[in-house]
């Protein structure tokens, strides 16, 4: 919203300057974005006279023109086709700005002659769009004068309006405001009613009253139309509107200056004597439509437009002709132009919802549309109307009709009950309740004041605040207008250091494996707790229990049942952008059904491996060393890792069926489901295979007996040196090795620190079916050298272990 300081003061009484206004605006809760001050940018500029104009002696569309400036005369080189002497102009000096060409001049030859400065059009000083030469000014100025006196320049204030405060997009409602902060005196101009000559020939009919419950309007006859008086067209020039004709600027005045659109009618282009407000419709089948056609509309910036049932349609023909859109814009087929003689002016209030949905599915917006779909004052219809019919008789001279009135305005704001102490509770202010209610009056609010002052107040909103519901509000206001700088500071009460935060077990845990992860080089991802309905599908989800009724976007419409989609979207969209070794991590919620037990919390990691070529394992390396970092987390987590069960082949379907396997206490209580990816669900999703993950359900894991420490006891270092010991067991092909390696290390606890398998054997002198696992086992004595019969014994135990293991010793 922009408006001029000589606009605002017809309104307010205030010998405050450009900037004080800016203050008193900001102060009172406008968010003022940008004051221009034009006169600034054309300090330079100043009027001159050409004393002669002669050719070019090196270019034909030039001439070289001696000029009176207010620095002497000046020999100017000007390819202006209206340059010629006698010329009255604006001249600007070497080292102006030119903003409209966003130069600085310099003195330089132009074709061998040295221009000593420059003779400027309207467009070089942006004082128009377009121009043919140079400005022709009145003969009588005198040579010197300020070219920001000439042309009336003055500062133009832009400020941003909230959503709630449509009153301000007319200087009369930015002006009351800056009146009840104390910048000075209201002094709006009264409407004075136009009494009508005659009846109105043009009668309404409402049709569809919740887009448009009222819709006034009013003939007048043997107008003149055509450019609008200097001091109209530099008003709406100032505020970047383009000057049309004087009926169209009226119009443009007064929804700017009172929040009041309006839009006139040629008379002698309406077909009938009725104006109709309906919905949109759409063709039955006749007249050569076919059934389901849309009506369409030419409007008045040329453009065609889509009509459906939801838009508001003003026509003429007994309803049959659009002529505009209701609150949006009107038709070109009823535009007044400079030959008008008879116009029909109206003045209607439309449905904030309505007109903004019209214009977000026309993608149309204008000055109408945008203070219609914020709410314009209901109770201004019938006054909006006397001042345009004023306005238009002042300029256009004519003769006006009785005004014609269709439907019924809505209720204003009905009244509530106020508490004036509640200034004082909620803000602070140590304000009397005059002074409440001098602010409360001066905005418009009407204040009932019982004979008690125990009794609280009733306070009634004025028509053109909707926005004020209660008496928070009213709190609000008188903060607002008292000045938000005049709020006490009040420290805090001290309370003394906070206390610091204790994590329960299960933060503790995800705290642990978030520093885990990360020191066995993992990145954290963080993504939606939503993935696409056909990609839960892949994980064993996308129930319609678990769809999302509002998502934010379309494929993110459903609870993921798993965290590994958006892992692998995650290093897929890595892999794309040149990087393909992605190692992630996140610990998240996973929703399985929508019962209130069916979120689980998991930890899930995602390795891509993408090294170099190489000769080694590889993949299968990588699986082993995943395996290792798995394995890892949950000794830090606490879990029994010795006690775990590895399975196979029962890993859900989109796991890769010889590459992955499950970490279980037992077949109720899987813990971990790790290994390769399927290449079907890796495709599906667009990434590359292979790609190996883990998911831990971290309510599975169970928490470590006994009370937790922080710190860790002393150091247990054996001061004896370890042994080994090599074992090659033989064991069926299918049993796990894993298995193997538990028993081995549960043999004897208190000595054997670690089973290492080093070897697996299939081929000549183990029977078909078979396996031969080589085992290291590392030995650590503790209090004394062990002799060889106890490593002897050890290793009795050692057999034994495998032995009930399934395996047995290889002889």
């Amino acid at each position: 919203m922009k408006f001029t300081l000589s606009w605002l003061k017809q309104h307010l009484d205030t010998s405050a300057d450009v900037a004080a206004v800016a203050e008193a605006m900001t102060m009172a809760g406008l968010e003022v974005e940008e004051v221009h001050d034009p006169i600034a940018a054309l300090a330079p500029f100043t009027v001159a006279k050409i004393v002669s104009a002669e050719r070019h002696p090196n270019a034909d569309r030039l001439q070289v023109c001696q000029v009176e400036t207010v620095d002497g005369i000046k020999e100017i080189v000007c390819g202006a086709p209206n340059a010629r002497a006698g010329l009255t102009t604006i001249y600007a000096p070497i080292g102006a700005y030119v903003p409209g060409l966003g130069v600085t001049l310099v003195e330089k030859p132009v074709r061998g002659v040295v221009s000593n400065g420059m003779l400027c059009s309207a467009s070089e000083l942006e004082l128009a769009d377009e121009s043919d030469g140079i400005l022709e000014l009145a003969d009588d100025l005198a040579v010197g004068t300020p070219a920001a006196g000439v042309f009336g320049a003055e500062p133009v204030i832009d400020f941003e309006v909230t959503p709630n405060r449509p009153d301000w997009l007319g200087v009369a409602g930015i002006a009351r405001d800056l009146a009840a902060a104390g910048l000075g005196q209201l002094q709006t101009p009264s409407i004075v009613p136009v009494p009508g000559a005659f009846p109105s020939p043009v009668t309404v009919r409402i049709e569809a009253p919740e887009m448009c419950p009222v819709f006034g309007g009013r003939l007048i006859r043997g107008v003149k139309n055509g450019p609008s008086p200097e001091w109209l067209q530099r008003r709406l020039t100032a505020i970047g509107l383009r000057s049309i004709n004087r009926l169209v600027d009226v119009t443009n005045l007064i929804a700017y200056d009172r929040c009041r659109p309006l839009h006139v009618y040629d008379m002698a282009k309406l077909v009938g004597s009725e104006i109709v407000v309906r919905g949109g419709q759409i063709s039955e089948g006749a007249d050569h439509i076919a059934a389901g056609t849309h009506e369409h509309l030419i409007a008045l910036d040329g453009k065609t437009y889509t009509v459906d049932a939801n838009m508001c349609v003003i026509a003429d023909a007994a309803g049959e002709r659009p002529i505009g859109l209701g609150g949006v814009m009107g038709g070109e087929s009823t535009g007044c132009s400079d030959e008008t003689v008879d116009v029909f002016v109206e003045c209607a209030w439309f449905d904030p919802l309505a007109t903004a949905q019209t214009g977000r599915t026309l993608s149309l917006n204008s000055d109408a549309q945008y203070r219609f779909a914020r709410g314009v004052d209901p109770a201004s219809v019938v006054p909006g109307l006397e001042l345009a019919t004023q306005l238009i008789l002042d300029l256009c001279g004519g003769e006006p009709s009785e005004i014609v009135l269709a439907g019924q305005a809505p209720a204003n704001p009905s009244a509530f009950a106020f508490d004036p102490t509640r200034v004082g509770a909620l803000t602070g202010l140590s304000l009397d309740d005059d002074r409440i209610a001098e602010i409360l009056t001066r905005l418009g609010f009407e204040v009932a004041r019982g004979q008690d002052a125990n009794l609280p107040w009733s306070v009634t909103p004025p028509s053109w605040r909707r926005d004020v519901e209660g008496p928070a509000d009213l709190v609000e206001e008188v903060a607002r207008i008292e000045g938000y700088d005049a709020l006490p500071s009040t420290p805090l009460p001290d309370l003394g250091a906070p206390s610091k935060g204790v994590l329960n077990p299960r933060q503790a845990r995800v705290r642990a494996a978030r520093r885990a992860l990360a020191a066995m080089g993992y990145a954290e991802a963080v993504t939606w707790s939503f993935t696409k309905q056909s990609t839960a599908a892949l994980f064993g989800g996308g129930d319609d229990a678990l769809r999302v009724e509002n998502p934010i976007a379309a494929d993110l419409d459903c609870m993921r049942p798993s965290a590994l989609p958006n892992l692998v979207q995650a290093a897929a969209r890595n892999a794309d952008r040149g990087h393909p070794d992605a190692a992630l991590f996140e610990v998240g919620p996973i929703y399985l059904d929508d019962s209130p037990t069916g979120q689980r919390t998991v930890i899930a990691g995602l390795v891509a491996p993408r090294s170099a070529r190489h000769w080694g394992g590889g993949a299968e390396d990588a699986l082993f060393a995943l395996k290792g970092d798995l394995l890892a987390l949950l000794d830090e987590l606490g879990a029994p890792v010795a006690s775990l069960q590895l399975v196979q082949g029962q890993n859900r379907d989109w796991w890769h069926p010889g590459r992955s396997a499950r970490l279980q206490l037992g077949p109720k209580n899987v813990m971990v489901e790790f290994g390769a990816l399927h290449p079907r669900v890796l495709k599906a999703l667009d990434a590359d295979a292979p790609m190996l993950a883990f998911e831990i359900v971290l309510d599975a894991v169970p928490e470590p007996r006994g009370k937790a420490t922080k710190t860790r006891g002393p150091a247990a270092l054996a001061p004896l040196q370890p042994l080994t010991r090599d074992f090659a067991f033989v064991t069926e092909e299918g049993r796990a090795t894993g298995d193997l390696v538990r028993a081995v290390a549960g043999a004897d606890k208190a000595l054997i620190v670690e089973v290492k398998v080093f070897d697996v054997y299939r081929g000549a002198g183990v029977a078909e079916g078979m396996k031969s696992v080589a085992l290291e086992v590392v030995i650590q004595p503790r209090e004394a050298t062990l002799t060889e019969v106890e490593i002897e014994a050890l290793s009795a135990k050692v057999v034994a272990a495998a032995g009930k293991a399934g395996g047995a010793l290889r002889g």
